[in-house]
Formats: structure tokens, sequence, C-alpha cells
């Protein structure tokens, strides 16, 4: 693609529609399956609002794709709902034009991929014309006549996301869409669902195992771990509860006689790593102290924990593997 005509497109892609949409909530409450002695999800709940975007975490077996097919009326649950704005996928008067999914990226290898969008085009009674809308929408214009079977990984990504945007949906649910993407996809892809959920209103939830990645896309987060809901809210909520949040660590060449200074204030104050870790402080309290002391510091900052420890700390010591149904003996797991 030359240079010029793939920054003109990028911006297009950036921008996208100016359009905002119906917003519509998707609400889970007390989903359980089983597939037979295996208990795959087990009451889990949460809610994914409009206007933001949603990562949905877990390990592998933890019973996230199940989840998914759920709620997109794959699978039927035995026990539970699934809901946009009360009403079940298969409810919906018209689906492909509330909740557009990537689950699979399966394409018939001698089709192009202009083709590919034209038969679901079709299928869906939309017009045609959709099929190149969204091919630019996702940066495969120029790809859009050639054979799907000929398309790289992150193109048949790219292709499955197109596929489902094209009844502009309210609602996109979307299992690992960045696998296969190389950096510049990666931070492409950010910047279209923030796009897509933040100044469209649109309803994102996005399965995702790149947890760096996660953390820069998503407003909030659903953590599951065998079939069960661990924890759910957005990043600055999970950062305020984990572990060593609300620790101060500070930096001086007079570790000790500050480490003194504060524990006669009533602070905690542990060594670590050539630093002290303060806890039941603030930064603003903690320089007050030293200055008052006369104590010079090299460092002083808040500790924030990142995503990823985060959810090592929310899943330590949670089955990896969905629970077996009560009473069985596991036989297999669902991812």
């Amino acid at each position: 693609m030359p240079t010029a005509r793939r920054h003109d497109e990028e911006r297009t892609i950036s921008t996208g529609s100016t359009a905002a949409v119906a917003p519509v909530r998707v609400e889970v409450r007390g989903l359980s399956k089983s597939f037979g002695p295996v208990r795959a999800v087990s009451d889990l709940s949460f809610t994914v609002e409009p206007g933001s975007v949603t990562g949905f975490l877990g390990p592998n077996g933890a019973g996230k794709t199940t989840t998914l097919r759920m709620v997109l009326g794959l699978i039927r649950p035995d026990v539970g709902t699934a809901t946009f704005d009360g009403a079940p996928y298969a409810s919906l008067p018209h689906p492909v034009r509330t909740a557009g999914a990537v689950l699979e990226t399966a394409f018939h290898p001698a089709r192009s991929g202009r083709n590919h969008l034209r038969v679901y085009c079709r299928a869906a009674g939309l017009p045609l014309s959709r099929a190149d809308e969204v091919l630019v929408q996702v940066g495969l214009a120029d790809a859009g006549r050639r054979r799907a079977g000929g398309y790289s990984l992150g193109m048949r990504q790219r292709l499955a996301l197109a596929t489902a945007l094209l009844g502009d949906p309210s609602v996109l649910v979307l299992d690992e869409p960045a696998n296969g993407l190389d950096p510049e996809g990666i931070q492409w892809l950010r910047g279209f669902l923030r796009h897509l959920a933040h100044d469209q209103g649109r309803t994102v939830l996005v399965s995702s195992h790149l947890l760096s990645e996660v953390e820069q896309t998503v407003d909030r987060v659903v953590i599951v771990g065998a079939g069960r809901l661990v924890r759910e809210g957005s990043i600055a909520e999970l950062r305020s509860g984990a572990h060593g949040a609300g620790t101060v660590l500070v930096r001086s060449p007079e570790l000790t006689r500050l480490a003194d200074v504060l524990r006669a204030g009533g602070q905690q104050a542990a060594h670590e790593d050539g630093a002290l870790a303060v806890t039941g402080s603030t930064p603003a309290d903690v320089g007050r102290r030293a200055f008052a002391a006369g104590i010079e510091l090299h460092e002083l900052r808040a500790r924030t924990s990142g995503l990823e420890e985060i959810y090592f700390q929310l899943t330590a010591g949670q089955e990896q593997f969905a629970a077996p149904s009560p009473g069985t003996t596991p036989e297999g797991a669902s991812r």
C-alpha cells in the first residue's frame, strides 16, 4: 500500500463514523453450564456497560469462550440468562444489528475477502455496499479482492472484525481479536475499540490473554476462574483493592534513619530492594516527615499495581480449568 494512502486510510479507521448508536447493556445473570461431568460455568453474573470497553479475563479453561457463546445464543445455558437490554440474543428483532462477534476466523480460502463479506450481507439482508465500507474501516480496502486463503493471520483477524461490523451493531463481542496482529496492528485495534466505545457509545466486550494490552485498552474488567466470577470492576477499583496498593516507595541515602523517623510516627516501613515500602501513609506525608528530619530523598512515589500483577494476585490458587459438576470426576475442560 502506498505510504500516503495508508496514512490516509489509517486516519479514516481511527476516526470511523461519527454516528452514535443506541446504547445497549449486556447483563449476565446466574449463568451455569455443564458438559457431561464438567461444570464449565458456575453461577456467573456480570454487566457490560455501553460506552465502555470491558476486558473478559481468565486462565485457559476458565469458561470464557463458553460464556461468550451463551451470551450470543450459540449454547443454551443450564441455568441463568444473558440479555441485551433485557432480551436474549435469540429474541432480538435484528440480531446482526444489535451484536457483532468475533469468536473464530474461518473463511473459504478461494473466496476474496470482499466476497466473503458480501455473502454475509446477503444472508443478513444488508446492502452489499457494507462490505466495502467495513473493509475500509479495518484497513483491508486494498486486500479486499485478494483470496482470503492468502491472508496472513493478522489480516484474517481484521476480516473477522469486519464481519462483526457489517450490521453496524451496538454491541461487539470479541474473543482474542489481537491474535496474530503485529505491534502496529495491536495499536490500531486499541484505538479503534476505544473509539467505538467512547465516541460512538457502543458496548465492547473483549476476551484476551494480552494483559499489558488489555490494561491500555479497557475501562473495566471481569475476571473469571474455574467458571466463576473472581472480580469485576474498573482498573482503578482493582488497583485500590490489590495487595500493595496504598504503599509508598521511597529511596534515600539514609534509609535506616528515614525508617526510624517514619516508625516513630506510627507508620510501617520495610526495606525492599534498596528502598523503603511504607504502608499507611501518602507520598506527601512521607515527604513532609523526611523534610522535617533533614533527610534527602531520591525517589518518592505511590506504588500502583499493573493489571498483570493484579490478575495473578486474584487468580492465585484458582483451579486452571472449570470445576467438575458436583459428585462427578472431571474428564475434560472448557476454555
